[in-house]
């Protein structure tokens, strides 16, 4: 991988997470002048650093040095995928869909709403991605912005995460639900 190349993951992947070369550079320690030479590929930096620009980038340092091209495709199949991952507390479990370019803006998810007589969550979530929600199976309310809407198997919802929301079941059958979170950048 060439130095103009690894600065380049590096700054698209800081403009995408909308940090400032000064944020990253003041939280890794360095200045912000380095840091531009490294994103212009100018300078060569050492390891120690760059596992500081990783870690604040929320990426494994191997990614950064990775010489393999992102890929066009992501090809995920059903037993390659990891595992529901859930906590009863949650109100949900979760299997992620593919594992994602660092580059791109969705994460494809399936959420599966626990059942009503197990679910204990009331307080509703942020985040800071626009959510797309298709139902696959069961039906939820979707409480968002203290407003409660039903949605049914088949139907689909397009929200702002940053808006307070929280899926509820409607019943002891849970839900499956579709979820693509989508990054935007403004």
């Amino acid at each position: 991988m060439t130095l103009s190349q690894m600065g380049i993951k590096i700054k698209q992947l800081r403009l995408r997470q909308q940090k400032t070369q000064q944020q990253i550079a003041d939280a890794c320690g360095i200045s912000k002048s380095l840091l531009s030479k490294i994103e212009n590929g100018q300078t060569s930096s050492a390891i120690a650093t760059l596992s500081k620009v990783s870690r604040e980038l929320d990426v494994p340092l191997s990614w950064l040095l990775e010489t393999k091209p992102e890929q066009d495709l992501v090809l995920q199949r059903a037993n390659e995928r990891e595992s529901k991952m859930s906590d009863i507390h949650m109100g949900y479990s979760y299997e992620l869909l593919a594992n994602k370019s660092k580059y791109s803006g969705v994460e494809p998810t399936i959420v599966y709403v626990t059942p009503k007589n197990i679910n204990k969550r009331e307080e509703t979530y942020t985040h800071s991605h626009d959510e797309f929600i298709y139902v696959l199976k069961g039906s939820i309310d979707l409480l968002y912005d203290d407003k409660k809407y039903r949605i049914h198997q088949g139907d689909t919802a397009y929200f702002k995460g940053t808006i307070p929301h929280l899926f509820i079941p409607i019943d002891n059958q849970g839900a499956e639900v579709l979820t693509l979170f989508i990054e935007i950048s403004e």
